[in-house]
């Protein structure tokens, strides 16, 4: 997933935010991208343009920016989502095999999933206030792997 690059949008009014700086930072991201720009029912979105800040592990207030918002036609109306993409596996507390004694790398992937149970967590806070929804995408929502 080490993929990086600038999305080429099709339907350019649909975008909101500057559409020559629109990042994927793997390919997912950019499948997802694709989607947005290419389906009727996604009536406008952006990436990485939404700020939400919350308050990390160090007590100190960070800026997390999700990776997607999007502007939904369904058949019961209009729906808005903040919209992240994460392997599944980082969506899962990490098994720590020895509790007493974790590795490095142990360690490290708790720390990145504790905050990003922050960052979802105000995510999530921030949708509700303007009526909107948060979800985590993965590899299976996006029929990858």
């Amino acid at each position: 997933m080490a993929y990086k690059g600038f999305y080429k949008i099709k339907n350019i009014e649909k975008y909101k935010g500057d559409p020559q700086n629109i990042v994927y930072r793997s390919l997912w991201e950019r499948k997802f991208m694709y989607f947005c720009d290419n389906n009727k029912n996604i009536l406008n979105w952006s990436s990485e343009e939404i700020i939400v800040p919350y308050y990390s592990i160090d007590g100190k207030i960070h800026r997390y920016y999700v990776d997607f918002w999007i502007k939904i036609k369904t058949k019961t109306g209009i729906e808005e989502y903040l919209i992240e993409i994460k392997p599944l596996k980082q969506c899962l507390k990490p098994n720590i095999k020895n509790k007493e004694n974790p590795s490095k790398k142990e360690l490290n992937e708790l720390k990145k999933w504790n905050i990003n149970k922050l960052k979802w967590s105000h995510a999530k806070k921030f949708a509700e206030q303007k009526n909107w929804k948060f979800k985590i995408l993965t590899e299976k929502h996006l029929n990858i792997g």
